[in-house]
């Protein structure tokens, strides 16, 4: 088999296993967050990350700030295979001082590392121009594949929020979401907007850096508390309601700040050395209040959907910053009305992801509304232990499963986050723990806002398959059907190129197709590789949902731009480059609709590295009909 390689100007294979640095090395935004780095490779010395942009953490702050560089004391070299030095310790030796003297400096080799490369010692601490000379000096030989410098790496601490170490919702291996996992590929929610569609904000210093402008859609100035109909101050004065004050036979009820406690699981700050931390921490959240004394209004709720989404509603100003996730966490039984489904068909057709709850009545979700609606991510919610949560509602409808904690087994068990200590109107900040599919959604919009993150041109569509594609098996108890099983980020992230935990396994009932041969991707050179899989015995068209699983093995994933190429030519952008994305390695199932693609023919990745100074190869790829 013969490939063509983009500019190479020939066919030809590659060679098998991993390849050698060479040429210049760009800075890196790596996980210590260094925003000054020295270009190994070149020499050159660079004091911005990226032009006209921030770096972004890989997760959360840690506990303390991280140490700066120290000067740097060692480098490694490594030698091509035919040098002398590759296999000598005493010509390794000799090399380095000839280097040292060529650069004015004194230098020795220290020992060989386990990869063979040989660690050479600076002596006095060298900088600027001084480490350069260094640099050039081994990088103008020929028989020096890389050099590099022996950086000193620290341990990076967790979220520092005093609270943290009680959001099991968030990190527990048996049903949390796996979030630090999500974290750890670089994502954070940064630039992505959350409307959170409930009772409004009510002042929190947890969340405060996160929130921005909303609207306060309640018409009836009773049932707003406020004493006036809508507004653009979407605060939230309180819910409190006295006996029979909302209907005959009402009871009386404390003042919930529901909407506060959703946006803080979504978006609180975090690594602030305080309270929680929330999924999405660099989100922002936009709070629209519908939801008042006795609750609120389909009108109401429907004119907010679309509003938040980006949409014209008479006497009202339009959103300047629409959302990209729609947080539902309300409902009430009955059909989905034609004036919701209206609005949330609106926003879908603006780009906008609406995750709605599915109930806590206990029984099927199908009678409750907007969870019946369509093109909705509808939210069953889990317990601690992985079953389906006591009042959770059911059915086919639902979408996904997401924590939403049981406090009958005690508040450490339920979803702690932001809240007001007051029983009615606002009093001081404090953090509850709460339990109910309204729980379980926000993390779903959090999961959202960290796929918008990733990829901004996503679609609600991709984002809701993505997210049950790669869901893991519940694993506790359901009755009555929990939807694709429990939602888990870091898997979610890895099928969009972030996280850091393997794919799911591919799904047994389908007919797969693999290429396991080993293919070098160029390093930076502006070339591309690529691998074929050969497809027979699948008749018609591709399916909606065709699973790419990919095994790249690599040093700097996000340095690759991976494509599929159809038999009909037709590209599948799979994952982009991202300065941001350090981690080694793409290891990820990505779902593709294909459904306008003849099955069986040639199909192709196409593998391309867009910067120099980091390589790698492709492992396997597969195809899942």
């Amino acid at each position: 088999m013969s490939r063509t390689i983009a500019g190479s100007g020939r066919p030809g294979r590659l060679a098998k296993g991993h390849p050698t640095l060479n040429g210049s090395r760009r800075l890196r935004i790596s996980l210590l967050a260094v925003t000054t780095a020295a270009l190994l490779g070149s020499g050159v010395t660079a004091t911005a990350a990226t032009p006209g942009a921030q770096p972004a953490p890989a997760g959360p702050k840690p506990a303390a700030d991280l140490p700066a560089d120290a000067p740097v004391e060692r480098l490694i070299v490594g030698y091509e295979k035919k040098a002398a030095e590759t296999n000598s310790d005493a010509e390794a030796k000799k090399d380095a001082a000839a280097k040292g003297r060529k650069a004015g400096e004194s230098l020795t080799f220290e020992r060989r590392l386990g990869t063979g490369a040989a660690l050479v010692d600076l002596g006095d601490d060298l900088e600027g121009g001084s480490l350069k000379d260094v640099i050039d000096a081994f990088e103008a030989d020929p028989d020096v594949a890389y050099v590099s410098r022996d950086t000193r790496m620290y341990a990076m601490a967790g979220p520092d929020d005093t609270h943290y170490s009680s959001q099991w919702d968030l990190f527990e291996s048996t049903a949390g979401m796996n979030v630090e996992n999500a974290w750890a590929g670089g994502v954070s929610g940064q630039g992505v907007n959350v409307a959170v569609i409930d009772t409004g904000y009510v002042a929190h210093s947890d969340l405060a850096g996160n929130i921005v402008p909303g609207y306060d859609f309640i018409s009836d100035a009773w049932n707003a508390r406020d004493s006036n109909g809508r507004d653009s101050n979407p605060a939230d004065p309180g819910d409190w309601t006295t006996a029979n004050e909302c209907y005959s036979g009402s009871q009386p009820s404390t003042s919930s700040w529901h909407g506060t406690h959703v946006a803080g699981t979504i978006a609180a700050v975090t690594g602030n050395g305080k309270g929680i931390a929330g999924i999405a921490y660099d989100a922002t959240v936009q709070p629209v209040r519908v939801l008042g004394r006795c609750g609120g209004s389909t009108a109401d709720i429907a004119d907010a959907i679309v509003w938040a989404s980006g949409g014209y509603v008479p006497g009202v100003p339009v959103n300047s910053d629409p959302a990209d996730v729609i947080n539902l966490s309300l409902g009430g039984s009955g059909a989905c009305q034609t004036v919701t489904q209206q609005a949330i068909d609106g926003a879908v057709s603006r780009g906008t992801t609406v995750v709605v709850a599915a109930g806590n009545a206990n029984v099927n979700a199908s009678g409750f509304t907007p969870a019946n609606c369509s093109h909705v991510i509808n939210v069953a919610a889990g317990d601690r232990e992985g079953n389906r949560a006591s009042y959770s509602n059911y059915g086919t409808s639902v979408d996904i499963t997401a924590p939403g904690g049981e406090t009958a087994y005690g508040p450490a068990n339920g979803i702690l986050s932001t809240l007001n200590g007051s029983t009615t109107s606002p009093g001081t900040e404090t953090y509850k723990a709460y339990q109910g599919t309204s729980m379980a959604t926000p993390h779903i919009a959090g999961l959202a806002a960290l796929m918008y993150d990733k990829d901004p041109a996503i679609t609600p569509s991709r984002v809701e398959s993505l997210i049950k594609n790669n869901a893991r098996p519940l694993p506790g108890s359901c009755s009555g059907g929990c939807g694709a099983g429990l939602a888990d980020a870091a898997r979610t992230l890895g099928a969009l190129g972030g996280g850091t935990d393997p794919e799911p396994e591919p799904d047994p009932t389908g007919k797969t197709f693999t290429n396991s041969e080993d293919w070098t991707v160029p390093d930076g050179d502006g070339r591309y590789v690529y691998s074929n899989v050969q497809v027979s015995g699948v008749s018609g068209y591709a399916p909606s949902d065709l699973r790419v699983a990919v095994d790249i093995k690599h040093t700097y994933r996000g340095d690759l731009k991976v494509q599929l190429v159809a038999p009909n030519g037709a590209l599948f952008t799979l994952k982009n480059s991202s300065a941001y994305d350090s981690a080694d390695n793409v290891l990820a199932t990505y779902t593709v609709n294909a459904s306008s693609v003849l099955a069986s023919g040639t199909w192709q990745l196409r593998v391309t590295d867009v910067y120099r100074g980091d390589t790698g190869y492709i492992d396997s790829w597969s195809l899942t009909f």
